[in-house]
């Protein structure tokens, strides 16, 4: 049987006091702002353990993680690729099976675990090592039947309770997309109001003190500077841009943030835009309505090569191509000739230049570019129709959008008389299957339509002096472009193929080595291609040429027939 801790020392006289105490408090995220802290149930635990003679060797915290199996389901990724784990509940696992704990406490047992797998390992852990276990302020012993029986009952307890959110959760959520409410955790920028008796959510209103922060976030990324970059400015203005959460920033939440709808005044619902939102939008201009547009293209582009988005140092590395070997083969940074800089062909070895005058030849060839009436013609071209196309487009987006959520709703709404769902899985897999390719589109075309021009690249068009919006002029107080923004306007205004020297040996830069394609021009291509498109275009070229030559055999023997 349980003993409460008031008499633990009655029952456990020999190994009382219990000296090597660890705590462990978890937190997923309330949306009512009512659940106990990591913090408080700290607070609450190391109050017990003084208060009854346990000494405190260890803690133990999971802020913002689900002990459920539907811990990282949300409304906007119902089904994610990876599990988020409870780091510190593993490390305490550990060290209960290293033998140096005699007890482990939380506050209540669906602190510890909400999945019965969880309960069995934290189980066989203490029964293994004979740790005691503790929470609502009892002792379980892992060796004894009835304790073990106990605590089981309170883990499919808390198993059910936690499937008894996610159903009213997801009910709750598809009624609230419909709606246009917000659901879910918390986004950066923003707070919400609660009532203060009920806990009822009020509503979700912008952060004024942190909308501007959030805004450089897509004019930073829009102007060419990396999700790494933005991640590591938002930590050094600490407090000041911290996440709702807690979590400090990195480029993965960076990159969430910058592609989520909701900042447009979008509802997402299972992953899909399901209409307008009942907030207000962060980004609410046309102007930065299409910066939105941009950005989202960008990093979903499915060429993009991020490289774990760390600081760059090379101006062409991954960006110039070899000419001989084809456009999936890069150039990048190598040192030769003593300890030169060379930029050399990845694939084959077959050529090489120094970085700097490959550097200094692009440079003066883009910027020479930048001031021909060509570049102003490539980014801002006649186009009557546009808005015509534009509104139609959204028209049709948003009757695909009603019904696609009117769908869903019915999917999860229970006939009173039938007691059946309104609408059936296999009905709901039908219209998703029409629905979603026409929703994606849409959404591409209005994309497509909206996205206007990056401003960096709108600054290098409209400049009088290319130059000095690219290098700057310390004298006049001129910044110029970062490297990040230089890497970022090549790859969308040129492509640079380096090809061989005429014969060995020579050293000179020879003309029509360095070949530049811009925008608009033939051999322009929006993106290196990879490796396994190239090893595709092989293969069907290969069964193509294969095709032609058994036609051939086919013509030769009918012609001797």
């Amino acid at each position: 049987m349980p003993v409460a801790l008031e008499y633990a020392h009655l029952v456990y006289a020999q190994r009382w006091p219990l000296r090597r105490g660890a705590l462990y408090a978890r937190q997923s995220d309330d949306r009512s702002g009512k659940a106990s802290s990591v913090g408080e149930q700290f607070e609450d635990g190391r109050a017990r353990c003084e208060r009854f003679g346990i000494d405190v060797v260890e803690e133990f915290g999971d802020p913002g993680v689900s002990a459920s199996r539907y811990g990282n389901r949300t409304p906007t990724n119902p089904r994610p690729a990876t599990v988020r784990k409870r780091d510190e509940f593993t490390a305490m696992i550990d060290m209960i099976k290293a033998g140096k704990l005699d007890v482990v406490m939380a506050f209540l047992p669906n602190r510890f675990y909400r999945d019965i797998g969880d309960y069995a390992a934290l189980r066989n852990a203490c029964a293994e090592t004979d740790t005691l276990i503790s929470y609502s302020g009892n002792l379980y012993d892992m060796s004894k039947p009835e304790d073990r029986r106990i605590t089981a009952q309170d883990a499919l307890s808390a198993e059910g309770e936690a499937d008894s959110i996610h159903l009213t959760n997801s009910r709750t959520a598809a009624a609230h997309a419909k709606e246009g409410k917000p659901w879910g955790p918390l986004i950066f920028a923003y707070r919400r109001l609660y009532d203060p008796n009920t806990g009822e959510l009020l509503g979700q209103f912008l952060d004024d003190d942190k909308v501007e922060i959030a805004k450089q976030c897509w004019v930073d990324v829009d102007s060419g500077n990396s999700t790494y970059s933005v991640s590591k400015w938002l930590l050094e203005l600490g407090k000041e841009a911290e996440r709702p959460n807690g979590i400090p920033w990195t480029p993965k939440h960076v990159r969430a943030m910058l592609l989520n709808p909701a900042y447009i005044g979008k509802k997402v619902h299972r992953g899909e835009v399901v209409g307008d939102a009942a907030w207000p939008a962060l980004l609410e201009t046309e102007e930065e309505v299409a910066m939105f547009y941009r950005v989202k293209a960008k990093l979903e582009d499915p060429g993009r090569r991020t490289h774990r988005e760390l600081e760059v140092s090379h101006l062409q590395s991954r960006i110039a191509l070899c000419g001989e070997c084809g456009d999936h083969a890069l150039l990048t940074a190598g040192k030769r000739n003593a300890g030169v800089q060379y930029l050399n062909c990845v694939e084959a070895h077959d050529t090489a230049l120094r970085e700097d005058w490959l550097d200094a030849f692009v440079e003066t060839g883009v910027l020479t570019w930048f001031s021909k009436p060509e570049a102003r013609a490539a980014f801002f071209p006649q186009n009557d129709d546009r808005d015509k196309r534009l509104a139609e487009a959204r028209a049709r987006l948003k009757e695909a959008s009603e019904q696609l959520s009117e769908a869903q709703m019915l999917a999860t709404e229970i006939d009173e008389e039938t007691r059946q769902f309104r609408l059936s899985p296999t009905t709901l897999a039908v219209f998703e299957k029409k629905l979603v390719p026409q929703i994606k589109a849409e959404e591409e075309l209005i994309t497509q339509l909206t996205a206007g021009v990056p401003q960096t690249i709108r600054e290098l068009v409209l400049a009088s002096d290319p130059w000095l919006v690219w290098f700057g002029d310390d004298e006049r107080g001129v910044a110029g472009l970062s490297l990040e923004q230089k890497r970022d306007v090549l790859r969308k205004v040129v492509t640079i193929r380096l090809y061989k020297a005429s014969r060995k040996g020579v050293r000179s830069l020879e003309p029509g080595r360095i070949r530049l394609s811009f925008i608009g021009e033939e051999g322009f291509i929006k993106r290196p291609i990879t490796r396994k498109e190239h090893a595709r275009a092989q293969q069907a070229a290969a069964v193509a040429e294969l095709s032609v030559a058994a036609e051939r055999r086919r013509e030769q023997r009918a012609r001797k027939a």
